[in-house]
């Protein structure tokens, strides 16, 4: 067997895992395990490569940028439970509710709102599924329209900061996650305006598939209900100032903005009247399942990416990768692809933590903006909530949704919102300025640029005395 055997093997043997059902991140740890001591015993690599093992372990667990996963997760959980999503679509569904599609538009603003306060796609789906669904069907939408719709504008929290997809992203990449963060606003919108446009053309040519709320279900108009909907808008955009606000302004590391958005989901939830110890401790325990979730698979990844790195597999994948036709765009394209395949069987921090590791050196060789990269690979991450078999939002929406809705018309009611995901990261890769404007241009000069010239003293002049102290 010989060295170039490995990488390939190595991922053969990691699918071989994954098909059998074994847990991703004991997979990853066993397969990294397993072939790192055939690599020794060949004699790939030495003992002393493996050393680093404990090194990278501890530099996971003491990663401060990593401990905003616990604090953002804590406050979606929060926010989850605490009344705000409902109070946002009754006031919003009145406020659209004479205009065909006003129900959708209103779900679709709503999940852009709760997108940057929860940062979750079940708070989301679920909140908005068990509001909004039950009216949508009573007043005649289209059952494929009313699920779609929802299941979608609950995924928008992926792309939307504090997106923990983003977070995650930025730490694989290593770029720092207020430049994630920025890079995402463009993208965010882009995608918001997308599913409004999609909903406004339904309502132009099949307005019976969104008819508008009638008289009777339209509640107090004017003043009353606008102060409705903005006593539930305001405290939202106070806590998108305390967490986003501060990361962009440079006041708060991402950590503590994320323990500052803690702390407000608890305030809000006070000032809502539905704070209970009950709330916090169901809020922690989901916190402490998705957080430990996370670090098994990221130090299961670790194993996994040392020993592929011992046995040349960055080398390999590289020249796999930069010989594609087409160049950067080609690069791009084949990747998008093969990730959004991958996304039917694999969870987004998976893929975020085996593949991007791999795939960030051969993007940063080909000059590839690795900002522009992570935001376009969240873009495309946001379909693995969207399409069978494991897509997440659909299996929160079939859970909450009454008996009569059918499971076909979910999964075909996805199908629309996927090809304008996809159609979004078509525009991303033609359009890169739609990230990189958000990002801070810096001084514009290159540092490879720059030339330092020290004067020569005359020749006839003698040279300054040297002093040494």
């Amino acid at each position: 067997m010989t060295e170039e055997m490995m990488p390939p093997l190595m991922f053969g043997g990691l699918v071989l895992f994954l098909l059998i059902g074994f847990p991703v991140a004991f997979s990853l740890a066993a397969v990294g395990l397993f072939f790192g001591f055939i690599s020794l015993e060949l004699g790939f690599f030495t003992p002393a490569f493996l050393y680093n093992l404990p090194l990278r372990i501890f530099g996971i667990l003491s990663n401060d940028l990593l401990l905003s996963i616990p604090f953002f997760t804590l406050m979606g959980a929060i926010l989850e439970r605490c009344g705000l999503a409902e109070d946002l679509l009754e006031g919003t569904g009145q406020l659209f509710g004479k205009v065909p599609g006003g129900l959708a538009f209103a779900v679709i603003l709503v999940g852009a709102v709760l997108g940057a306060i929860t940062g979750t796609v079940a708070a989301s789906v679920i909140a908005m599924g068990m509001i909004s669904l039950p009216i949508m069907i009573k007043y005649g939408y289209d059952m494929r329209i009313a699920t779609g719709v929802i299941a979608a504008s609950g995924t928008i929290t992926q792309l939307i900061p504090p997106s923990l997809v983003l977070i995650v992203l930025g730490d694989q990449l290593g770029k720092s996650v207020g430049d994630m963060y920025a890079g995402a606003i463009g993208p965010s919108i882009l995608q918001v305006l997308l599913f409004i446009g999609f909903i406004a053309g339904v309502a132009i040519f099949a307005p019976h598939k969104v008819p508008p709320l009638p008289d009777e279900a339209l509640g107090t108009r004017g003043w009353p209900l606008i102060w409705r909907v903005a006593k539930g808008m305001v405290p939202s955009i106070v806590l998108i100032f305390l967490v986003l606000g501060t990361i962009f302004l440079g006041l708060a590391t991402p950590t503590e903005a994320g323990a500052m958005g803690a702390v407000g989901a608890v305030v809000l939830a006070m000032i809502n009247g539905r704070y209970s110890w009950k709330l916090l401790r169901e809020a922690m325990e989901n916190t402490m399942r998705i957080t430990a979730m996370v670090i098994f698979i990221l130090l299961g990844a670790t194993v996994f990416s040392l020993v592929f790195q011992g046995v040349d597999g960055g080398l390999w994948l590289e020249h796999l990768l930069s010989h594609l036709p087409g160049g950067q765009v080609g690069f791009l394209v084949f990747v998008n692809i093969f990730v959004f395949f991958l996304a039917f069987f694999l969870d987004f921090f998976e893929i975020a933590f085996i593949i991007i590791p791999l795939l960030t050196p051969v993007a940063a060789k080909m000059g590839i903006d690795l900002v522009w990269f992570g935001v376009l690979l969240c873009i495309n991450l946001q379909t693995s909530f969207m399409h069978p078999p494991f897509g997440f939002a659909l299996f929160y929406l079939r859970g909450i949704a009454p008996k009569t809705v059918l499971s076909r018309d979910i999964y075909w009611g996805a199908v629309p919102w996927l090809l304008l995901q996809v159609l979004l990261v078509g525009v991303v890769i033609a359009w890169p300025e739609s990230v990189t404007y958000w990002l801070d241009k810096g001084t514009g000069v290159d540092p490879s640029t720059v030339r330092i010239e020290v004067p020569m003293p005359d020749t006839d002049d003698e040279p300054p005395p040297v002093v040494f102290r």
